[in-house]
């Protein structure tokens, strides 16, 4: 998937410019057109912001083909709570969970 693609697509959807998505997820414009310019990835809380503002949860955001994932209460908790952790901790937290499958 094309994240860059897929938020310029979401924009245009709300008829947004580049300086309204800023506004409305209260990402610094400097920062979303540095994405565009050198083809950088946002970071998760990024897109989370992102997808807020758009009234969209990141599960319908990587959504393939229109499919829209519903997500449980407690799965949506995960998400944001997740999205609001730095990558050492995002990373710490996966390696966590990965351990407890691995104990079954």
């Amino acid at each position: 998937m094309d994240i860059l693609a897929k938020i310029i697509q979401l924009r245009n959807q709300k008829g947004w410019t580049e300086y309204k998505l800023s506004l409305e997820s209260n990402i610094p414009q400097t920062t979303i057109s540095s994405w565009f310019r050198k083809n950088v990835q946002p970071s998760v809380a990024s897109l989370q912001a992102i997808c807020n503002a758009c009234g969209i949860t990141l599960s319908q955001f990587f959504a393939e083909d229109g499919e829209l994932s519903q997500l449980t209460p407690t799965q949506k908790i995960l998400l944001d709570e997740f999205a609001s952790l730095s990558s050492p901790q995002q990373e710490a937290l996966i390696a966590l969970l990965k351990s407890m499958r691995n104990e079954d």
